[in-house]
Formats: structure tokens, sequence, C-alpha cells
């Protein structure tokens, strides 16, 4: 018989109608690929996760009771479910690292309060707000602080007072602790009468766990986009050998990892400039209130919902629900900002509302490895759009050619036969081409059709070999006008 049967038996004599139901031909048209998030943060003792093996987190309460209320995971979780709670999260929780160093700052209040009033404090970007009364010392005034802070849940510091100075602690060991901040009045709230407040920024964090075996561990677990807490240059060079790995053709469990850097404008710059990694993004947090661990959680979540609905379309003009921008007086500006782009640095803006949006979400890559300059992977869609079209193929492929046979091109085979050629196999990579073309992935049919070809393996007769040469659809980015005006 010339049909391909995969369940009725060729050798069977007893009369009957027997139908086998085949699912190789059930699906057309571009699929879509549903994403998983993975956040690699730090854990308190108090939490009841595991260190070091991931564990799937949905809701800000259970990331307090897995990970401990304050701690820098429970705090990227937060920011990531506040901008998309839909997206499937999971969290690789790490251990404080045991030769680690706490990061702390001070409040130092001055004179008596005059007046009843209300401090405002912004601790990590939250609102804790402190009743004071007419004549508080600042002895006082600084124990209100303290009972304020210490009530509140969740917060990622601890505080202390001495004679009118706070001590604020972070949580959490480590270098991460250098990127909290607290500060008073954000949105313009007046300090209550009498009072002088001095804050000092938060230093002293030293140490980070080393994710290098954590990393290991996860195997090839599917996470299509990442977000990490660590951006030392020890963990970063661990991320990016493990997704360069991971984006290899044998593993194919490839994600795009999402970090933020805090510090001095140069600080920052000479981050960027040092990393040189397509499958890494490091997004600027310069004088922001936010925490920039969580910032890099939040974008992470905003790029992943982006992309997932359209990988080509650009990750920008986004808002971002949990993270706030630095005060009007030193955000950066559109030189400073541009200068970023071309340092490896991703950038966000302010719009008119005061709502911090995603600008530019380039990746850190700029040279190939000859090192010579190189564009061809500085915006992170061109990686979402190669793994959703690398995917999209594969499972193409797999549904379509289970147990298909491979032959030359030109014999006369009988219909039905489940036998594939490098002229049949072409075909359908148009086919499926043409499909990405009406979705918007891909443009230039012509040119596909002209430069993608198939053949059969020269030494293994068993191996098709396909030269696959998609031209990828870009991102409407600048609209330059020069207007020419006539009196």
């Amino acid at each position: 018989m010339a049909i391909s049967f995969d369940r009725v038996p060729a050798n069977l004599r007893v009369p009957g109608v027997y139908a086998e139901i085949s699912n190789t031909n059930a699906l057309s048209g571009a699929q879509r690929l549903v994403y998983r998030r993975l956040i690699i943060a730090t854990m308190l003792a108090s939490g009841s996760a595991v260190a070091g093996v991931p564990v799937q987190c949905l809701s800000e309460p259970a990331a307090a009771g897995l990970f401990g209320a304050g701690s820098v995971a429970h705090g990227m979780v937060a920011a990531a479910i506040a901008n998309d709670p839909f997206t499937d999260l999971f969290v690789l929780p790490m251990a404080d690292p045991v030769a680690g160093v706490q990061a702390t700052s001070t409040l130092t209040i001055t004179g008596s309060a005059t007046a009843a009033g209300t401090l405002s404090l912004y601790v990590a970007g939250r609102l804790v707000q402190v009743a004071i009364a007419s004549a508080d010392t600042p002895t006082l005034a600084a124990g209100k602080v303290v009972t304020a802070i210490t009530a509140a849940v969740g917060l990622p510091v601890t505080a202390a007072n001495t004679a009118g100075v706070v001590t604020f602690t972070a949580r959490n060991k480590g270098a991460t602790g250098n990127d909290l901040e607290v500060r008073a009045n954000y949105n313009g709230e007046p300090t209550p009468a009498g009072l002088t407040l001095a804050f000092t920024d938060f230093a002293g964090g030293t140490g980070n766990p080393d994710i290098t075996a954590a990393l290991a561990a996860l195997g090839d677990a599917w996470f299509q986009a990442w977000a990490t807490a660590y951006t030392d240059t020890t963990n970063l060079v661990a991320i990016e050998t493990d997704q360069y790995n991971r984006w290899g053709p044998l593993r194919e469990s490839e994600g795009h990892v999402f970090g933020a850097v805090r510090g001095t404008y140069s600080a920052v710059a000479a981050i960027g400039l040092a990393r040189n990694s397509e499958h890494l993004t490091l997004v600027q947090s310069i004088k922001e209130p936010t925490p920039a661990y969580e910032k890099a959680a939040e974008t992470m979540a905003i790029y992943a919902q982006a992309v997932a609905n359209d990988p080509a379309r650009p990750v920008q003009n986004l808002s971002y629900l949990w993270s706030k921008p630095a005060a009007e007086a030193v955000r950066l500006t559109i030189t400073e900002r541009n200068v970023l782009l071309f340092d490896g640095i991703a950038t966000t803006k302010v719009s008119a509302g005061g709502v911090m949006q995603a600008e530019r979400l380039i990746t850190t890559y700029k040279t190939n490895p000859a090192g010579g300059a190189d564009v061809s992977f500085l915006d992170s869609e061109t990686q979402a759009t190669l793994l959703y079209l690398r995917h999209d193929l594969k499972d193409r492929i797999l549904r379509k050619f289970p147990r298909s046979k491979l032959a030359d091109d030109d014999n006369r085979f009988g219909p039905g036969q489940d036998i594939v050629t490098p002229k049949s196999f072409k075909a359908e990579l148009v086919a499926w081409a043409m499909e990405m073309n009406e979705i918007g992935i891909i443009e230039n049919i012509d040119s596909f059709k002209a430069l993608t070809f198939s053949e059969r393996d020269v030494s293994d007769r068993n191996r098709l070999n396909n030269l696959v040469v998609p031209d990828l659809v870009n991102q409407l980015r600048i609209v330059a006008n020069k207007i020419q005006f006539i009196l």
C-alpha cells in the first residue's frame, strides 16, 4: 500500500473498518509561545523555600512566606507581578553570602518640632508615614521613625535609634543592599516644622551569592525571561556563559536576562562598557528610589509580556507600575541617555505625568568575537524574535514530520507516502515563512525563497540540512523630519 499508516497494521486479515487518528496536520498558522519568567535573588533564613531550588511563586504574600518578608526575592516578585500578574513566575532563591556584610544608612534628625505634622519617608520607594507631635525632640522623632518602620510589613530594612540618629540596615547581606535608599518627601510633602533631616547613602554592603552551581542545577528547565539581583562581574560572567550554552543548538533552552545598575553615571557606564553579551540587558537605575534589583524584575516583566504577544514589536513607551523615577532635578538628560545606549546600558524615560517608561531595552552586545563593531544583536527584540522563530519552526517540523522518510528529489512515490525530499521540505519552509510574514515577524518573502535551500547531507543520507534566511521585521525607533517652511 502507498499510504503510510502508523497504527493500522499491514498484516491485518480480520474484517472490519479501522481508522487511526493523526494530528500531524491538525494545526495551521503561527503558534503562540507561552513565556515563563525566572528571578534569581537572595532570600532570608526565615523563608520556607530551599536555597538553590527553583520554586513557582505567583503572589506577593506567597513570596513573603517563601523567601522572607523584606528579602530581595520578596521585593523582586512584588515588582514583577505588579506589572504582569498573569505570566508564570519562578524564583531561584539564594542564601545570604556567608562572608557578606549588610549595607547601612543613617538619618540624623535635628531641631524640635514646632507643630504637629506628618513625616513622609520613602523606604525603597515605599511610603512610611510618621506622626510627629509638637515639641518632639530628635530622639522622640527618631523613635517614632523606628516604630513606624518596624510596624510596616515587607520593608527591606530594619531601623534602630540612637539619640536622634536612625540607622537603617538592609535585611539581606551583600552588595544588593547598596541599591537601597531612604528619603523624605518624594512627592513634595512638607517636613514637620522645626525638624531638619540629613540622610546618608546606603553603603558597606559587600559580597553576593555565587550562582554558578545553582545555574547548573537548573539543567535545561526553560525560562524565556530572567531577572537577576546580582550585577557583579563574577555572577554576570556566570549568567552570560550559561545563556551562551542555552542558546546552543543542542540545548535550545534559551532566555534573555535583565539586571539593573545603580551608582554614579560614570560607574554605570563603566559596567555597561565592560560587558558584551547579546543575552544580557542592564538597565540604568541612577538616583532612583526603587531598588535597582526591583527595577530589573519589573523590566523583565514588561519585556516578557510584550514579546510574548509580539516578539518583533518594540518594547518602548510601556509604563512601569512599581518602580519610581528619580526626582525631576536629577533625571538623566537625553544626551546622557543617548551616551549610555552606546555604552551598553538600556534606558528608561519619564512621561509628562511622572511615570517611568521603557525607552530602549538594548543588550550589552557591542562587538563581534573578532572585536569589530557590531549592532546585529543591539536590541533585545532581535533575541525575542529569533527565539520565537527557532521554536516555532522546530515545533512545526516535529508536528508534521515525526516519522517521515527522506529521499532525493524527482522520484515518483505513491500518494500518501510519508516521504520528504529537499524540494518538498523547502516548500514547507516557504509556507512557514509566509505565515511568519503574515503576522509581521519577517519580511521580504522573495528574498527568503531565493536564499533558503534544503539538501541531503553528503555523508549522512538520513540527514537533511537547511539554510533558513529570514529577514526580520525591525522596530520603528526614530522618525526624523526636516520641516522646510515657506513664507
